[in-house]
């Protein structure tokens, strides 16, 4: 265990303690409907083959529709486990990646626990993680700082009439003060390191989840032992684009 500054504004981006698993092609629904409960369905068992395990997450992702959140031109694309464009140079995250960095914040939590837990999201892109996280946790901000996608996010996200889901127009380095604490955080953007601000806004016990680096990224897994400790695992390499400070 290791105390906050300067433990993690300065902190090297360690080696992966393993490898990446390898790319994993998730279930084409093409001919299925792609708003179809069988294509979702599909896309959750291939995601349990290759290791998520948690049944909120998985239920969370079968009952989320993917494709609403993509271009139409993508939709057929949708349930494959790969990133796609969303415009203004942001990306979704693979269904592979939202599931385990959902199911590594969310794990020391019970289900009841969950109900009454908060979680914040740093990056809403095109909506669909903040609509996943907002099936697993009781209530979930989501924070994003280009003005298009904020809107682009809460179009996409109207149909589902998510009332435990907040959208925030910030930057995300500043985390959402007047929301805080939070019982889990999830970073969907790669910095040099992990904000002061939102080591700050996590509960005890808490968990964040982060890639951390530059041209080298890895899942940085965050704990809050007390209110002046925190507790650091590296996780799988990976691939994000950079969290940037500001808004535009």
């Amino acid at each position: 265990m290791t105390r906050r500054p300067p433990w993690l504004g300065s902190l090297p981006v360690a080696a992966p303690r393993r490898a990446a698993a390898a790319p994993v092609r998730l279930v084409n629904p093409t001919g299925l409907g792609l708003a179809s409960e069988r294509a979702r369905a599909n896309m959750v068992d291939s995601l349990r083959r290759i290791g998520v395990r948690d049944p909120q997450v998985l239920e969370a992702m079968v009952q989320v529709p993917r494709h609403l959140f993509v271009e139409p031109a993508l939709a057929s694309r949708a349930y494959e486990d790969v990133a796609l464009p969303i415009g203004h140079g942001q990306t979704i995250s693979k269904p592979s990646t939202v599931a385990r960095m959902i199911e590594m914040v969310a794990a020391p939590l019970s289900p009841a626990a969950r109900a009454g837990a908060q979680v914040l999201e740093i990056g809403t892109g095109c909506g669909y993680q903040a609509a996943v996280l907002a099936r697993v946790f009781g209530q979930a901000v989501s924070v994003e700082r280009l003005r298009g996608l904020h809107e682009q996010a809460r179009g996409n996200l109207r149909a589902l009439r998510l009332s435990n889901l907040r959208l925030v127009f910030g930057d995300g380095n500043l985390g959402v003060p007047q929301a805080a604490p939070f019982d889990a955080i999830v970073v969907a953007a790669a910095g040099d390191a992990i904000p002061d601000a939102l080591l700050e806004q996590m509960k005890i016990g808490a968990r964040l989840i982060a890639p951390i680096g530059t041209t080298r990224q890895a899942l940085h897994l965050v704990e809050r032992v007390d209110r002046e400790q925190w507790q650091l695992t590296v996780l799988d390499a990976v691939r994000f684009v950079p969290l940037r400070s500001g808004t535009s």
